[in-house]
């Protein structure tokens, strides 16, 4: 019966889609015989559209991926670490000219304070400029600008980019018998950094910086409406501390004014305030020398006799 079974049965599945062979039509193979063709070349054929398909597919994923990654990466260095900005005008120069970019730095002043001769990039919304007009056209315009301005591309121009001249409580004047700016009595040497052939200043001044606020100055004096200028501004035309983006370290473009921006050394020099500085190692100095001063006097009132 067994025998009878297999020859009036049908036959295997396999032999319907043999070349050439006899059974079934090939267009009744089942799904996994068509899905894996017997024929080197109809399997290649078979597969190279779904293989490109999905390979296009991976592609599209990555790039997005790969934006959004920059897009994120960007807006986080943006906003605490280092943030590129173009210079708009001359009142830098020669230090800094129209067009060039400069690095600023947004992290160092959370570990150190503000310094005198920082070339410093500050908002003047609510001090020296006005507050910034509002992004104007439909929701899609707006976060458009939003995610422009979050990326560093674009800028709402209330920036400005200065020299510190004074920090809070210095005493800033113009100018002594040869025409320095002096701070706290003490007269800079500026020809490093002023525009050359420039007087220090044409204003007149006498201005202790107040509490929390920064007197600050363009290298270009004849060119630079500063702190010199803005007399009836809040602070007698300083700028509020918190108003600070972060310093300019370092100018990338172009190549021809690559280079770096350090403190000048006429603010390294000896200041008034150093005096009271010295008087800390003075003191310790002199209380060093106490307990010396004591055991000198306790040997000496040591007798010979006393000695074993």
């Amino acid at each position: 019966m067994a025998g009878q079974d297999r020859g009036t049965g049908p036959p295997p599945p396999d032999a319907t889609i043999a070349p050439g062979g006899f059974g079934a039509p090939a267009e009744f193979a089942t799904l996994a015989d068509l899905a894996t063709p017997a024929d080197p070349a109809a399997r290649r054929a078979a597969v190279r559209p779904r293989a490109r398909g999905q390979g296009r597919a991976a592609f599209w994923r990555e790039g997005l991926l790969l934006i959004v990654v920059a897009a994120v990466l960007t807006v986080l260095v943006k906003s605490f670490f280092i943030e590129a900005y173009r210079i708009p005008s001359g009142s830098m120069e020669n230090t800094l000219r129209i067009g060039d970019r400069v690095l600023v730095n947004k992290l160092v002043y959370r570990i150190r304070g503000i310094d005198r001769g920082d070339v410093v990039v500050f908002s003047g919304t609510g001090s020296w400029g006005p507050p910034a007009p509002p992004r104007s056209g439909g929701t899609v315009e707006v976060a458009y600008h939003s995610a422009m301005w979050a990326m560093g591309l674009q800028a709402d121009g209330t920036d400005y980019v200065k020299r510190v001249i004074g920090l809070p409580g210095d005493h800033v004047a113009c100018c002594d018998a040869q025409g320095r700016i002096t701070v706290n009595g003490v007269p800079l040497r500026e020809q490093s950094y002023v525009y050359p052939g420039e007087a220090p200043s044409d204003e007149s001044f006498s201005v202790t910086v107040p509490p929390g606020r920064l007197w600050v100055m363009g290298d270009h004096r004849g060119d630079s409406a500063d702190s010199r200028y803005h007399p009836d501004d809040p602070g007698d035309g300083t700028i509020p501390e918190s108003a600070v983006v972060g310093r300019a370290f370092l100018v990338i473009w172009p190549p021809s004014q690559i280079k770096s921006l350090p403190i000048p050394a006429t603010f390294t020099q000896p200041r008034p305030a150093a005096a009271a500085a010295a008087a800390v190692p003075l003191g310790v100095g002199i209380a060093g020398l106490l307990p010396l001063a004591l055991a000198r006097r306790r040997l000496r009132g040591r007798s010979p006799s006393g000695r074993r």
